[in-house]
């Protein structure tokens, strides 16, 4: 094994969460990442030609204007998008990541939904949220897209760089204070997705059903002056099955990163946001942006925190409304003086 890495799930993860391959040695990976881009990815790998070509375009296409007060922080981890499906809260999420400011962005898996090609809904959007990812990326943020289960065609190109992207199977971040976390989607220590893929396929359609009904549900609660309350949430918490599940799921990665000497482990995958310690091991979940609207950060401090992602954007959207309005106070004072 490479000195300075840590095994996980029988493979070698570098430092800076280069997953070495034992098909690919390390060289060849570097002269990849260095000599491949996104166009290049689009030609000589055409079937990834429907995810890459509306990042491009979207990349290249206008913007809307800048909000002025920003989200700033260490690092983000962001999980569960599945862009391109209907029950995507994209409108949500591109508006809080027009204020994103941090120095690394870890896109913790399924942030495709390519289970829904059938189906699929590329929005303006999806487009705007990926435009900002690429931005981040050239402005300097380093960004790392771990694939999932809904998105593992982007798996066999693991090492390479698109359009500044990072795409690798695992990483292990290092937290301004030391601490290192080993950052997966999660999907590897799911036994249903293993060696089931017929019934993980079977409660993928009762899901988007059950968060159908859940948003025609709310719309009725809306209309009553009633707060939002999800259904499938609810499920969740009260189906012993379900709780089971999570919890030896939960119990499966605090294990992965303790046998690897870690210290936590940064996870999706459940579309349930949780930050749990148990002993000297610390267990982070994203959520999702389907109904929980959740994104992890860290803190200049090395703190680590779940953020409510639409409170946040009425927040920051509350603060540029209270700057526009001292600005438009500025001129009428200065007229009456």
């Amino acid at each position: 094994m490479v000195e300075g890495s840590v095994l996980v799930e029988g493979s070698a993860l570098s430092g800076d969460g280069v997953r070495l391959e034992d098909s690919v040695c390390l060289e060849d990976s570097v002269r990849l990442k260095d000599s491949l881009r996104l166009k290049d990815n689009v030609r000589r790998f055409p079937d990834l030609g429907p995810v890459l070509e509306p990042a491009r375009d979207a990349a290249q296409g206008p913007r809307v204007d800048t909000p002025r007060a920003r989200l700033h922080c260490r690092t983000a981890f962001l999980s569960d998008l599945h862009l391109g499906a209907a029950k995507a809260r994209a409108d949500e999420l591109a508006s809080l990541l027009d204020r994103l400011e941090c120095e690394r962005l870890y896109l913790v898996g399924d942030i495709l939904d390519l289970w829904q090609l059938r189906r699929w809904r590329w929005t303006a959007a999806c487009e705007r949220i990926v435009a900002r990812i690429l931005e981040l990326a050239r402005g300097g943020t380093r960004v790392i897209f771990i694939p999932g289960n809904h998105d593992e065609a982007a798996r066999r190109y693991v090492g390479l760089e698109v359009g500044g992207v990072e795409l690798t199977l695992h990483a292990v971040h290092e937290t301004v204070d030391g601490r290192r976390l080993l950052v997966t989607h999660g999907d590897q220590f799911d036994l249903v997705i293993r060696h089931s893929k017929l019934l993980c396929v079977l409660g993928d359609v009762a899901y988007e059903w059950l968060i159908g009904v859940n948003r025609l549900w709310n719309r009725m609660r809306a209309l009553c002056g009633l707060p939002y309350w999800s259904l499938s949430q609810r499920v969740k918490a009260t189906v012993k099955t379900a709780c089971t599940f999570i919890s030896r799921f939960e119990e499966a990665l605090l294990h992965e990163a303790r046998r690897a000497g870690l210290h936590g482990v940064v996870c999706g995958h459940i579309h349930k946001a949780e930050v749990r310690t148990e002993g000297d091991v610390t267990y982070y979940n994203c959520g999702d942006w389907v109904e929980s609207c959740t994104l992890l950060v860290e803190h200049d401090d090395g703190s680590m925190e779940i953020l409510d992602g639409l409170a946040t954007e009425a927040v920051l959207a509350a603060e540029d409304a209270a700057l526009a309005a001292d600005e438009a106070t500025v001129p009428l004072v200065a007229s009456l003086a």
